[in-house]
């Protein structure tokens, strides 16, 4: 198994938790909490991982559901 290199980091978004949010991680690192596609973006800007598209992105690996799955959330953030 081969592991990034600190060029390029290995985020994961973990499966919804049981109120909808993800944990969002680097590594062993816990960086965030998020209940949003756009909370994982800022969560990365914060960590200083700057990535444009989280939904479409080599670095990010969605686990148990791809960025438009927020279970039980989506009420908070419809227009």
């Amino acid at each position: 198994m081969t592991h990034p290199s600190p060029a390029h980091p290995h985020v994961v978004v973990h499966p919804p938790a049981l109120d909808g949010s993800r944990r969002v991680t680097e590594g062993d690192a816990t960086l965030g909490i998020a209940t949003h596609m756009d909370d994982v973006a800022e969560i990365l800007r914060l960590a200083d991982l700057y990535v444009t598209d989280v939904a479409d992105s080599d670095l990010v690996e969605w686990q148990g559901g791809g960025p438009d799955d927020w279970p039980g959330l989506s009420e908070h953030h419809e227009a």
